[in-house]
Formats: C-alpha cells, structure tokens, sequence
C-alpha cells in the first residue's frame, strides 16, 4: 500500500475495523471508502458486489463479523455460522472478481481443536475437534481461512490470513448478554462499586486460561502484515503469555477499585481450558505487540467509564 492506496475497512466502526483505521490514519493513508452496516449489507452477495464494481478498492480488511461470548456463541449457533460465511464469502469473492491488489481476512484464535497442545502453533489447525460451545463461530473462520489460500492457489489472489487471540478496546461491547469476558469483568465490577454490591459473579471455575492483546496492537499488526506479508500461511496474531480467568478478574478488581467478593457460578460453562497462541512466527517476520495487560486494561476502563456516563453499550 501506498499512503494514497484506496483503502475499504469492511467493519470500520467495530472494535477492530476501528483499530486498523485509526492505524492507518496515524502512519498518513487518507484513501479510505466507507460503507457502514445500515447501508451496506455485507451478507448480501449482489449488494456487495455492486459495492466493490461502483468503489473499487485497491486494499481489503475484513474486520466485519458476528461476534459474542460463550452464551451468543451457544445461543445463536446458525446466526453465527450463517452470517460470517455470507459477510467473508460475498467479500472474498468480490475482492477477486473486482481485482483487488490485496486482502486481509481477520478470524479467531478459536479456530484451533480445544484439546490441541498449547501453545497454539498455525499447523495445528484442523488437527482435532473444536471447542463445541463456539463451534458454528469457529468452522465460519476456518472457511475463511481456507477460501483465502485457495483462491490464492487457483487464481493467485494475494490474500492473507491473521487470527488474533482474545482482543480487549476502545469500541468494544460491554452488553452482559454477548459481550466477551473481559469487558464483561469491566462492567460487572464497575457497577458493583457503583450500587455497592457485596460480591461479583463470575461464570464457571476461573482455572481455564486466557491471552489478551489490546485491539490497537491488532491494528499496528494487520497494517504491518498487509505491507510486508504475502504467504499462504494464516499468521497467528497475540503477546505469547496468559493468565487465569480468576487472575484476570483480580486485575480488573484492583484497577476498576472494588473491594467486595467474588463468587463462582459453578453451573455456568468454563470453554476451553487453554487458548495462547504460539507468535513465533509474526515475531520473526519482526512485529511484537507494545500494550501490556494492565496498561491496556487501565486504558479501556477509562474509555469505558466515558461511555457509562452517556449509558452506551
């Protein structure tokens, strides 16, 4: 890309669409073509072809997707698979009939089996069973993934492939009903101080354990790779280290300032007992994330706190 390169973000107002632009934007591209979700929908093939023949964009990020928790995973299972194999299909599929120079599809470290060795290195992929509660979510990604590299080896299509671990931002959803676990800690321990509540419950055992990237690395990461990455291999995208479910909610406990209890709800599912992505391979390509967990939650709650003022979720 160059800084004048005609540039679509497809979920440019998501947590992560958002991170790649603010990117972008700080290192001097100004060529961007937007098109939000109520006006453009992304699961419509002839509506986003219609898009990509009118626009014609040199570069593709595709940060749009269905995403949620354990519970949305669980709940909405063909919602889930449905829409995320129409929003990546109709844009891959677009982005190779209207000749774009590049493209980026985003998925998710839950792509891996659940019981796969840990860490999670890219050849582990399809080499055991999926995690059964986000199951639809994940067979979605690993389509994508698998349309990229074939469209790359039928038709030579330079598209590339990044899965982020557990990602944490500015832009992130703090609803309780589908909302991930950090922010979910965010708001559960926020409120709690709040209302003065004596305890905060948290789902299942604390034990499985978890890494975190702050979206605004993501951001510098995709950027980096859509300039000096062309392989067919997806490229594992974290920090390399976790932490506990249980140590996580302490971190929030201690940054969010709540001095109550916490209580497990036992009944309630743990997922899969580990997820850390093995980043060997983007660290040798010469990118590292910069955000250290308690940083990056300290920036978040502060971002949160704004929006609790004004009662956006």
């Amino acid at each position: 890309m160059d800084l004048h390169s005609k540039i679509y973000i497809a979920g440019h107002k998501g947590m992560v669409g958002s991170a790649i632009l603010r990117n972008l934007q700080k290192k001097g591209f100004s060529n961007f073509v937007f098109k939000p979700s109520s006006e453009l929908d992304l699961r419509h093939q002839a509506a986003v072809n219609s898009f990509f023949e009118k626009e014609k964009p040199e570069y593709v990020f595709i940060a749009a997707a269905k995403v949620g928790g354990i519970q949305a995973n669980n709940v909405y299972r063909a919602d889930f698979l449905y829409d995320n194999l129409m929003i990546q299909n109709n844009i891959i599929h677009s982005a190779y009939e209207h000749k774009v120079s590049k493209l980026m599809f985003l998925g998710s470290s839950c792509i891996y089996p659940k019981l796969a060795p840990q860490p999670l290195k890219e050849e582990y992929l399809l080499s055991g069973y999926l995690e059964e509660t986000n199951e639809p979510y994940a067979i979605a990604k690993i389509a994508g993934i698998k349309l990229c590299e074939n469209f790359r080896r039928q038709y030579a299509c330079n598209f590339i492939s990044a899965m982020p671990t557990n990602l944490y931002g500015p832009n992130d959803n703090y609803n309780l009903n589908n909302s991930h676990v950090l922010p979910a800690l965010i708001r559960k321990f926020h409120e709690a101080k709040e209302k003065n509540l004596p305890f905060v419950e948290m789902w299942g055992t604390g034990t499985p354990k978890r890494e975190f990237l702050h979206a605004d690395d993501l951001g510098d990461a995709c950027v980096f790779l859509m300039q000096n990455y062309n392989g067919s291999q997806h490229v594992n995208v974290g920090v390399g280290t976790d932490v506990s479910i249980k140590e996580l909610a302490l971190i929030v406990q201690k940054i969010v300032g709540y001095n109550g209890e916490i209580k497990h709800d036992l009944s309630k599912p743990d997922g899969t007992p580990r997820k850390l992505m093995n980043v060997d391979f983007l660290h040798n390509l010469g990118w590292k994330h910069k955000i250290e967990l308690e940083d990056g939650i300290r920036m978040v709650y502060d971002d949160f706190k704004k929006k609790e003022n004004v009662k956006v979720w």
